[in-house]
């Protein structure tokens, strides 16, 4: 009885230490809806946040001349309740899904029809637009992947930062 008492109390011992080192780590890639209302228009940005982990991001685990999900698992998707132009392209009222286009000369924002799907389930003959990204090192890391639309001046801009990389393009309601 006395070493079945102690085999179930040490057990409990290890299985706490394994508890605390999982919950001082982050979390997979949480899940997030970022909302924005930019002259009259509601936004949202549904997308999975994985985190850096110690890992080299851009170039790396988002390689270059690929396309990328743009988050974690699922697709990304972008709602708007009026019609939009991000960058030069015409988006309508729904729900589209973003992709970008990582390269070293510069990142493209892809616009894709196709909604529902996994990340990795593009299909480049759903694409409704790609637009250039504006991109800038940023001074500190990212350590977790954010997406914001920002009010500005003249509309909002899309951000997307991870790692020491910032993307931007701007938004604006369709007249």
């Amino acid at each position: 009885m006395t070493r079945s008492i102690s085999a179930v109390v040490g057990l409990a011992l290890v299985l706490q230490g394994f508890a605390a080192r999982a919950s001082a780590q982050p979390p997979g890639s949480p899940h997030e809806t970022t909302k924005a209302t930019i002259d009259g228009a509601t936004i949202a940005i549904e997308y999975g946040r994985p985190y850096m982990r110690g890992r080299k991001i851009v170039g790396s685990l988002v390689p270059y001349d690929r396309v990328w999900r743009t988050g974690a698992d699922a697709a990304t998707t972008l709602t708007t309740s009026k019609a939009l132009m991000i960058g030069n392209a015409a988006v309508p009222a729904g729900k589209v899904t973003l992709y970008t286009l990582p390269s070293e000369s510069g990142w493209k924002l892809i616009i894709n029809k196709q909604t529902g799907q996994f990340g990795t389930e593009y299909d480049q003959s759903q694409d409704l637009a790609r637009v250039d990204l504006t991109r800038r090192a940023l001074p500190t890391p990212v350590d977790q992947l954010t997406i914001a639309i920002e009010p500005a001046a003249s509309g909002g801009v899309l951000k997307i930062s991870w790692e020491n990389t910032e993307l931007t393009v701007p938004v604006t309601v369709k007249p």
